[in-house]
């Protein structure tokens, strides 16, 4: 899922790297007749962006779960969830 995100963003020219980039992925199990069964992933990104780009991320945020094989892959089975924390830097100096 992080992958699409960058991806998406990349497509948008908007590159982060390092720091700037961040997730917290929890998973939820229930158990179901005796089995630990994934029902849930919640990811939670944080991020470090520039100033003036904060609508093209936005736009990759708004999509990225519907582009994500991974999360193709799970609809219906287990619930896909994402929240974020975005920060906007100013360029050093200003």
């Amino acid at each position: 899922m992080l992958g699409t995100l960058n991806g998406a963003l990349e497509v948008r020219q908007v590159k982060l790297e390092g720091d700037a980039i961040r997730t917290l992925v929890e998973g939820v199990n229930e158990v179901r007749d005796g089995l630990p069964v994934l029902t849930a992933i919640r990811v939670h990104y944080r991020l470090k962006i520039p100033a003036g780009v904060r609508a093209s991320v936005d736009r990759a945020l708004a999509r990225h779960l519907e582009r994500c094989p991974t999360a193709v892959s799970l609809r219906g089975a287990v619930d896909v969830s994402w929240s974020a924390e975005i920060e906007e830097t100013t360029p050093a100096g200003c």
